[in-house]
């Protein structure tokens, strides 16, 4: 399916009181792993559920945010306004290597967002790989069959 719900994120004005809430009435793991004031807010167990983060509120009435993952945000916010909706937050990048966001409002007034993540790093390439190995592996002594089969030939050449 297109466009799966991949992150949420829930404004708040007192984020230690949302923090202590969402912790205590739902069982969240709320932590603020790159100590930059967004929380990670962890609601998966296995398989079900999304991931997502709690933040101060930078605007009043902020809402609840979705965000669904798009391959492209560019072509997913021209969607977006050929059925009728607008876009209130263009592309916008997160952070190094975290991808872009982008939000829109929907013809009913909702906000909802988009990420698109950032392209993976390309994977080392297996030539580059091998030629690694081969200069590790201890070189093999030519058989001695082939160095007497060229010393012979050299003294034919000789003759």
């Amino acid at each position: 399916m297109p466009n799966p719900i991949v992150h949420f994120e829930i404004p708040a004005d007192d984020l230690p009181r949302a923090k202590a809430f969402y912790e205590q009435a739902l069982g969240w793991k709320i932590s603020d792993p790159w100590q930059m004031g967004y929380y990670l807010v962890e609601t998966k167990d296995g398989e079900l559920g999304i991931n997502g983060g709690l933040m101060e509120r930078k605007m009043p009435g902020q809402p609840f945010m979705n965000y669904m993952a798009a391959a492209s945000i560019d072509a997913a916010l021209e969607k977006i306004e050929r059925a009728g909706g607008a876009v209130v937050m263009p592309k916008t990048e997160i952070g190094p290597g975290m991808g872009w966001i982008a939000v829109f409002k929907d013809t009913e007034g909702n906000l909802v967002g988009f990420h698109e993540s950032a392209p993976k790093p390309p994977a080392p390439k297996k030539a580059a790989a091998k030629k690694a190995a081969a200069k590790k592996a201890p070189k093999k002594a030519a058989p001695k069959k082939k160095a007497a089969t060229k010393a012979r030939a050299g003294r034919r050449g000789k003759r």
